[in-house]
């Protein structure tokens, strides 16, 4: 499975792609990080992102994007900017019929540090351990859409098992409905 994971943000958006094996496997493919200017206008940063996105999607065709979700933020303004450019990048997904699961952070931490309240040097750390790099991922939001890509990676299993129950269940239950009314029907 080939995971891009992005972790958003209109000053720095770290953008990764990860391929899966087999396991825990994980092989990086490629990272880097978008910046955008704060003093350009708000649609000019939002429209750099998105080029940046979709050329990587177009390039790496990865089969899932992995984006981190806004969670809470003591900045109302970093926190809608962040939402603004995952809200693009989900859009660019969507375009391309690419899945799109988002992760909080602290869902992130936990997958690869075994803390979902590890700080940032915990988790670049764990990230070049497990992608066996020769240096540490760079800025931050680098390390960040490592992690990202490798939670999701790890997950996707689990996520897959969820998916497949709940449409059983409601399969299940459709049924005991369908059931319930042809008796009421036919005790009339």
């Amino acid at each position: 499975m080939r995971v891009m994971g992005v972790d958003p943000g209109l000053t720095r958006c770290g953008l990764s792609v990860i391929e899966g094996g087999t396991g825990r496997r994980v092989i990086a493919l490629d990272v880097d990080v978008v910046r955008t200017p704060s003093d350009e206008p708000l649609h000019r940063r939002l429209l750099t992102i998105s080029d940046a996105v979709e050329y990587w999607m177009d390039t790496h065709r990865p089969d899932v994007i992995a984006i981190e979700r806004v969670f809470a933020n003591q900045n109302a303004n970093t926190a809608m900017g962040t939402a603004q450019a995952g809200g693009v990048i989900a859009l660019a997904a969507a375009k391309r019929g690419i899945d799109v699961h988002f992760h909080t952070p602290s869902e992130v931490k936990a997958a690869v540090t075994g803390n979902g309240r590890a700080d940032k040097a915990q988790v670049t750390a764990m990230v070049t351990r497990i992608l066996a790099l020769q240096t540490k991922p760079t800025p931050a939001d680098a390390a960040d859409a490592l992690a990202l890509a490798i939670c999701h990676c790890w997950r996707a299993p689990m996520i897959a098992r969820m998916a497949a129950a709940e449409a059983l269940a409601a399969e299940q239950q459709r049924k005991y409905k369908a059931t319930i009314k042809a008796k009421a029907k036919a005790a009339r």
